[in-house]
């Protein structure tokens, strides 16, 4: 029976830059996604067969046409939810040992609040999310990645993200944070400089 696999890259470890297109519009984060051959936090190991092919597959589903969504944080799951979706994978590629990946921020509420956090001097870190078999001294076999999200950074080795998309529905006002992304995403102009604001209050949160 496969094991669901997640795993974690701080910015520093994933070497996470963020870019935007040439009108301002569109921002990109890319850095490394999966790495190969070094045993990771979790204790596991991807050979660099495994990895080669994981990446071979994200990009030949990008090339049929298929969207690869990831999520504002992670759920417990492998299925996708669109209500958290922030982002989505536009290719991958391997330089060595590492799964290099370049993903699009969408305008979507959850899309937005990772937005403004970034533009808020936030660093954010990705995490790998797929399934696959694990052997007794932590080596993986028919690794199948299904998507890379968007994490908060740990405080601490091994220390597991405090869920950004949670902690913000788990906060005083929380709820109406999601509201004024949600009309961001809608084109209300005024929202913006909202959303702006009560990021900066959940981060200053997050920090107690």
């Amino acid at each position: 029976m496969s094991n669901q696999l997640f795993e974690y890259f701080s910015p520093n470890r994933a070497n996470i830059i963020v870019e935007r297109s040439a009108d301002g519009k569109d921002h990109y984060m890319k850095g490394i996604f999966v790495q190969a051959d070094i045993k990771n936090q979790n204790m596991r190991e991807y050979p660099l067969s495994e990895i080669t092919r994981a990446v071979q597959t994200i990009n030949e589903k990008i090339r049929d046409g298929q969207s690869i969504l990831g999520e504002l944080d992670h759920p417990e799951e492998l299925s996708i939810n669109l209500d958290r979706v922030s982002h989505m994978i536009t290719e991958m590629w391997m330089e060595g040992k590492d799964g290099i990946g370049k993903l699009k921020l969408l305008p979507t509420p959850c899309g937005n609040i990772a937005k403004a956090l970034l533009e808020s001097g936030v660093r954010l870190g990705v995490s790998s999310r797929g399934s696959g078999n694990v052997s007794n001294n932590g080596s993986v076999s028919d690794f199948d990645m299904i998507t890379v999200d968007i994490v908060a950074q740990p405080s601490a080795p091994n220390a597991y993200p405090r869920s950004i998309y949670e902690s913000l529905y788990n906060m005083k006002g929380g709820s109406a944070v999601m509201e004024v992304a949600r009309a961001v995403s809608q084109g209300d102009p005024r929202a913006k400089q909202y959303l702006q604001r009560d990021v900066i209050r959940f981060i200053r949160e997050l920090k107690l």
